[in-house]
Order: C-alpha cells, then structure tokens, then sequence
C-alpha cells in the first residue's frame, strides 16, 4: 500500500508518495524542479538536466523510478520520483539560489559525519544534544544512549554468531520485538503512527527498559548457547524476547494497564514531553 501526501515549500506543491513496503518517502522531480528553479517548464529543465547528468555519469537518472500521481487535471500519469538521498544528489546539480542553502547544509552534515568518524564522542556529544533540543527530559535520553549500548553488545554478539547484517538483523530483532511486545516492528509503528521515525525514539521509558531486557537477555543467552546456525539465533531471539514478555505480563497485571502505547514523540513533545518518562 502507498500512501499519497502533499508537501508544501514556499507555497508551492511537492507531491509526494510514502511507500510502506520499502519505508520511503518518493517525491515528484519534476515539482522539486519547479520549487527550485522557478522554472516556466519544470518538464522541460529536468529533460535537460538529465541529459547531462547521463553525460556526467550519474547514475540519478537510471535509478530513478516511475510512480503514478495526481496530476493537476485530476487524472494519474506516471511521474519521475526521487528519494531522500537521490533528491539530495539532485539539488546539488541544480544552479540555483534557492537550491544553494540545501547544498551547504549538505556539506555541513558531510563535515559533521567526518568529525563523527575521526571522534565518536563527537557523535555522541551532537546526539544528547539533539535529543534535549527535541524535548526529551534527561532521565529518557540516558535510557535511550544505555539502550544503543545494549543493541551494540547484541549486535557483537550477532557477528561473533556469523549473523548477516541486514535482513538477517531485521528478522531476529522482529523476532525479539513480537516475543516481548506482541507486534512486529512493522505493526509496533503502525500502532504508533510512525512511518520513517526511529521506533525507539517513540518509546516511553518502561517500553525502552522492556526492549533493553529483551535484547540483553538474548545476548546473555546466546552467550551460553553459542548458536551455530541461523535457525539456532532466531529460537533464542524468540526466547530472550519471551522473557521481557512474561515481564510485561506481569507488570500489566499489576497495574491494569498497557505497557505499549501509541504514545509517541509526535504527538507528547515537546509541549507534554513528561509523558514519555
């Protein structure tokens, strides 16, 4: 399923389509074009444009797809599109006044990531300090970084066990998170109303502690068990995760209430930002 969405920029349309199988977001070239250039026929530059872009070498435009969208007849054509990072490639090629504050902010986030490279505290350091910006209290964003060392161990252990990063990552952290939520990660976000949105970052604190014990618990476990195969890995994801689970069981016997909520940063920071404590 593809959800269609409408961005503005200087009171101007840039259509959109968010895409849930691959979790993108595909925007129409051709609208960014016109925002970018004031153009009089935005069809006509991108025509140009790509011609010298294949000459250049890029591969831009044999990577770009073709979706339907609206057109402002009210029918559907097929509409070149551009990700996040295609879209980024594409401003950069532009010479324009309008295109030239996204280039330089490119080439700080470049720099950034460099520094990030050379000096990991750096990182660390910018993270806490954005997490503050967003309006997370302290006490979630100390959570949030012990959180990231525990996926860390986890992941270590993963590569230690010849666990395959990527698809083979996103299966077992699955397993894990449906073990001791009772969603997937996928239905997890759609209960929150995310879409690109870092699932962790939308979690209150008792759901970070839960996730925390989830995955430490499979570390431990995998640990002792020493997992030869990748069938050996996902029974013990499921089992480190059954463990929060029968934790959040309890908890919510206790208490008579939910642990997962569709509480998310959206929608509780920063005016109600003690929510998500």
């Amino acid at each position: 399923m593809k959800s269609t969405a409408i961005k503005l920029f200087e009171q101007k349309q840039v259509r959109s389509i968010w895409d849930e199988t691959q979790e993108k977001w595909y925007f129409s070239v051709v609208d960014v074009v016109g925002v970018l250039t004031d153009s009089l026929n935005p069809n006509n530059y991108w025509k140009v444009l790509k011609l010298r872009l294949k000459k250049e070498g890029s591969e831009l435009v044999t990577n770009c797809n073709q979706l339907k969208m609206l057109s402002s007849d009210g029918k559907y054509y097929k509409t070149d599109v551009a990700d996040t990072e295609q879209l980024f490639r594409l401003i950069q090629s532009i010479p324009s006044p309008k295109a030239e504050p996204f280039k330089l902010w490119i080439a700080k986030v470049a720099r950034e990531r460099i520094d990030e490279i050379e000096d990991p505290e750096i990182g660390i350091d910018r993270l806490v300090e954005t997490y503050l910006k967003k309006g997370y209290s302290k006490e979630w964003v100390n959570q949030r970084l012990k959180s990231i060392e525990v996926r860390k161990e986890l992941t270590d252990e993963w590569d230690k066990r010849g666990v395959n990063k990527g698809q083979e990552y996103a299966i077992l952290t699955d397993e894990i998170t449906k073990a001791w939520s009772g969603f997937s990660i996928k239905e997890y976000k759609t209960f929150k109303d995310l879409k690109k949105e870092n699932l962790r970052d939308n979690m209150t604190n008792l759901e970070l502690v839960l996730n925390m014990l989830a995955e430490a618990t499979t570390t431990e476990i995998s640990k002792e068990k020493k997992p030869e195969t990748f069938a050996e890995n996902k029974k013990i994801a499921k089992e480190g995760g059954t463990i929060a689970g029968n934790t959040r069981k309890e908890i919510e016997e206790k208490t008579g209430k939910k642990v997962v909520t569709k509480l998310s940063a959206k929608n509780i920071l920063p005016t109600n930002k003690k929510e998500i404590e």
